[in-house]
């Protein structure tokens, strides 16, 4: 697979960089927002210099292994919004490191633990 193969929303990996239209880096895909269990593409929380970003699913156009291309303006991308909601909740990425009995059946089992995200 080269660089500029379409992938799917859910193989994108976090840090990817998004473009406008014009080819100006937004920022990089914090997290994919979806409903996995009706396989819905809502959209992509991008951390750019402002802080983090919502850029809608009706904007991303080519999603590859190194980019993401929407069909915002420079002037949209600016007015971007903040992602809806009270709070954002991520993973704990280090709820499954060590050698431990509990890190174990995190890891075997992927719990699901969450922590609030500061910012």
């Amino acid at each position: 697979m080269t660089d500029d193969t379409p992938i799917a929303y859910t193989a994108l990996q976090k840090g990817t960089p998004v473009f406008t239209a014009d080819g100006a880096e937004i920022g990089r895909v914090e997290h994919v927002l979806q409903d996995s269990t009706i396989d819905l593409f809502d959209g992509l929380a991008v951390k750019t210099s402002a802080g983090l970003r919502f850029v809608d699913a009706d904007v991303v156009g080519r999603i590859t292994p190194s980019a993401v291309h929407t069909s915002l303006t420079d002037d949209d991308a600016a007015a971007l919004p903040k992602p809806q909601g009270n709070e954002v909740l991520d993973a704990d990425p280090e709820e499954y490191d060590g050698n431990g009995l509990s890190a174990w059946w995190g890891r075997t089992f992927m719990r699901e633990h969450w922590m609030r995200r500061k910012g």
